[in-house]
């Protein structure tokens, strides 16, 4: 969901208080929250709380600021989902009957994203007739709903009306967003490599690089919203596996090797965004090398080249590679496409200000087969990964 727009509605539950937590979880993941909060709602927690959490304005009201000429429709039109959590009864009626008397049920009429509610209430008003009528027939105009879970309630009763899970929530927030996202890979099996691979010095000690996976990961997740089944090969990560993904852990190159290449037989696609480790010593040590006042010469022996026995096999195959230089970028990235016969190649240059290892953004050049360069600005590497689908595809 990275840099989705969200506008979350909190109303006047008790179950407002766990918004602190769904704004962290969304944040999380990558989405830029905006804050809705009913006059009810701010009896439960904070305006404060939840500004300091989303990281930007909370909303409370359709007057509060007048210099923020139709607040309201701003906010409308920059929503790629209306999230409403916890609903109340009061504001699925307001929404079925078409009311606008407050900020939210204003927003909730003039948006054209879609809309997600999460109902949080006592048992006997969900299962009233009058509000189970009224979510039917919102559903019936195409509004989602995330069904309450049943438990303990504010009451001290037990019974359904307890708002869902936070990461169910957030998991269907996920889905609605991804149903909006072109399917031009529905049907094809791409296979995306990622991360760092280490290799062994001694039991404790290791040869790597500062590759977090970051770009492979988002690589992954953007393929799978767009309807292709995903295999993803992964180096040591800190990071959670886009959901929907086979996923598959390995250390060293040689396991690396092995995986990528049993998986390209059945791929489409194959995006090799892993920082593979050229060297691994050609020794390790069985135990750990103790501290002595010689240093120790370390002889080191090159590791199997996965992009290039890709490129011999390649068939039709779409491969895709990635170049990362700190100068002749685009000669070097020229000839690596050529010599191992890739389709495109990304490349970019670590010591470039918010590109490269770690970060959130990156700053890339795709050169194609035909010696074109498209020059990218600093995008979230999100983005990026959606253009690069968007040259392959």
């Amino acid at each position: 969901m990275k840099g989705r727009k969200i506008v979350l509605g909190v109303t006047g539950s008790i179950a407002a208080y766990k918004s602190a937590e769904l704004i962290r979880l969304l944040a999380g993941s990558g989405a830029e929250v905006s804050v809705v909060m009913t006059e009810s709602a701010c009896k439960f927690i904070s305006p404060l709380t939840l500004r300091v959490l989303s990281k930007g304005r909370v909303y409370t009201s359709l007057f509060e600021d007048m210099s923020m000429h139709l607040v309201h429709v701003g906010l409308a039109e920059r929503c790629e989902l209306l999230l409403i959590a916890p609903a109340t009864a009061n504001i699925i009626a307001k929404l079925a009957h078409g009311l606008a008397d407050d900020l939210l049920s204003t927003i909730a009429l003039a948006v054209k994203s879609p809309v997600l509610i999460a109902p949080a209430m006592n048992e006997a008003m969900f299962g009233n007739p009058v509000c189970k009528s009224n979510m039917k027939f919102l559903k019936s105009m195409g509004i989602r709903f995330v069904e309450p879970g049943k438990g303990e309630l504010a009451s001290g009763k037990i019974g359904k009306g307890r708002l869902a899970e936070l990461e169910k929530i957030v998991e269907e927030a996920g889905k609605v967003l991804s149903e909006k996202v072109k399917k031009d890979f529905r049907g094809r099996t791409v296979v995306v490599s990622a991360g760092p691979t280490r290799e062994a010095i001694d039991p404790v000690r290791f040869i790597s690089n500062p590759s977090t996976g970051k770009m492979g990961y988002a690589l992954a997740g953007a393929v799978r919203e767009r309807g292709a089944k995903v295999i993803l090969v992964s180096g040591p990560c800190y990071i959670s596996p886009p959901r929907d993904v086979k996923f598959v852990k390995v250390e060293t190159a040689a396991e690396m090797r092995k995986e990528v290449l049993a998986s390209s037989k059945k791929a489409d696609v194959i995006l090799m965004a892993a920082a593979v480790a050229n060297y691994r010593p050609k020794k390790k040590f069985s135990e750990k090398i103790k501290k002595g006042k010689a240093g120790i010469l370390l002889e080191l022996e090159s590791n199997p080249d996965i992009l290039a026995e890709l490129g011999k096999n390649k068939g039709k195959r779409i491969l895709v590679g990635f170049s990362m230089e700190t100068s002749s970028h685009i000669r070097r990235a020229g000839k690596k496409l050529r010599e191992k016969n890739l389709d495109f190649i990304i490349s970019n240059d670590p010591l470039q200000e918010g590109a490269g290892f770690g970060s959130e953004t990156n700053i890339v050049k795709i050169v194609d087969r035909k010696g074109n360069v498209e020059e990218l600005p600093k995008l979230p590497k999100e983005k990026i990964a959606h253009i690069i689908l968007d040259r392959v595809a």
